[in-house]
Order: C-alpha cells, then structure tokens, then sequence
C-alpha cells in the first residue's frame, strides 16, 4: 500500500513538473521586459498652434413684471425674436441650445417687517455656437437689437482638435529622444530602446469668456468685433528608455 501511495505520489509530482512550462509560457500572461542596461526616464511635452475656428457665446434676457405670468410672457417674446435674430443670421439648430429658464420674486425689505414681494424677474438664457468667428462680433449686435440684455463671451476652442493633438504627440516622442540622447552622450552611453510611454496630460486650452456688462437694446450696430488669436495645444509623455 505504501508503494502504491509513494507511486501515485510521483504521478502527480511529474504532472505538476510538466505542467509548470505550460503555464510559464502562456503568452496571455504580462510579461515586463528585462533591462540590462541602464534606466532612464524622461518627461517630455510637444506643442501645436492653432487659430481657433469655434466661438461660443451666451445670450440671455431678463424681464420684470409685477406678476409671474406677465414676467414670463414678456421673456418668452423677447427670447423668441432673440433666437429668430439668430436663426435669421445663418446659426443652425444644433448650435442653438437653451441653458437656464428662470423665475424668481423680487421682495421689499423694511425694518421689522417681513419682506413683500413687489414683482417677479424671469430670466433665459441661451448659448449659441459660432462656427464663422469673424461672424460672431456682427451677430452679437443682431442680438442685442432682438431683446438680448445680457452678452457674456465669446469662448473660443477648436472644433476638431485630435489631429493636431497627435502632431503634439509626434513632437513629444521626438523631444523625449533627443533628451534621452544627451544623457547617453553626457553619461558615455548610447540609447538602446524605448521601454514604455505613458501619456501623462493633454491640454486643449478654451479661451475663457470675460464678464461683459448687460447690454440694453441698441437703435443701431455696435460693431463689435471678436479676434481669434492663436491657441497652444500641448501633449505631455513620460517615455523610458534603456542605456547601454
């Protein structure tokens, strides 16, 4: 019997042995690649200029009435010109977008009395998107003529910015190079291979509205005017490389 259970015990043992390389070279399993030189790792970023090509800008109107309903009337008239001011300017639909609807009491305060509502202030607001900047400036006035009485923007952004992100990617893998090849020299070695690279941040800069004054309904054009300017898109990498 205890030659039968040494026998068996075998079995299983040379089982597991053969099994063993099966498993080690399972080519799912994450292999991390053997450095025998030296580490180095480098953070580089890779930039493109480019002129925006998208305005956005906030318009909205504000209205006072003594009763809600009146408030909101009057609103709702005075959005629906300003949106039809800016269909008529050539904007489509899907750059036309709704963001607040708002209605609230206006009160009175007196000394040790509690406070009266006087009327009601109902507020909307929409975000219209430009697609044309150069168009922007002359159909802000449009909108002010149509009942807007508050402007705040524009933001200007880039409507399609991967390919220009992946120039900055290029330029970053190249900036990493270089670096890792002046460390090389620096150190008396030479750049074998890259390791990894990990991508760290990308940065699509959005030029951020200033805060405008409400503007009241204007007899004729401002003439205001919007420049474009150039924006700086960056790619950030972190890149490993192997000195020999």
């Amino acid at each position: 019997m205890v030659e039968n259970l040494w026998k068996s015990g075998t079995a299983a043992a040379f089982a597991l042995c053969l099994a063993a390389p099966s498993i080690a070279q399972d080519p799912a399993l994450p292999t991390s690649p053997m450095l025998a030189g030296t580490r180095l790792d480098v953070v580089a970023t890779g930039e493109v200029n480019a002129v925006p090509d998208i305005a956005t800008i906030g318009a909205g109107v504000v209205t006072q009435s003594p009763t809600a309903a009146a408030a909101m009337s009057e609103n709702a008239q005075r959005t629906a010109a300003t949106i039809a001011a800016i269909r008529k300017a050539g904007v489509g639909d899907r750059d036309i977008q709704t963001t607040t609807v708002n209605l609230s009491p206006q009160y009175r305060y007196a000394d040790n009395q509690p406070p009266v509502i006087v009327g009601y202030q109902a507020s909307s607001r929409v975000s219209v998107r430009f697609r044309d900047v150069k168009k922007a400036g002359p159909i802000l006035d449009a909108l002010v003529a149509a009942g807007a009485n508050q402007i705040d923007g524009p933001t200007l952004s880039i409507d399609k910015p991967d390919p220009l992100l992946d120039q900055a990617r290029e330029k970053a893998v190249a900036a990493a190079r270089a670096r890792a090849a002046l460390y090389a020299r620096a150190a008396g070695l030479q750049v074998k291979r890259i390791i990894a690279i990990s991508e760290g941040s990308f940065e699509t800069p959005i030029v951020r509205p200033m805060p405008m004054m409400a503007m009241a309904r204007a007899e004729k054009s401002a003439d205001t005017m919007i420049e474009a300017g150039e924006q700086k898109l960056s790619i950030s990498l972190s890149v490993t490389f192997e000195l020999m």
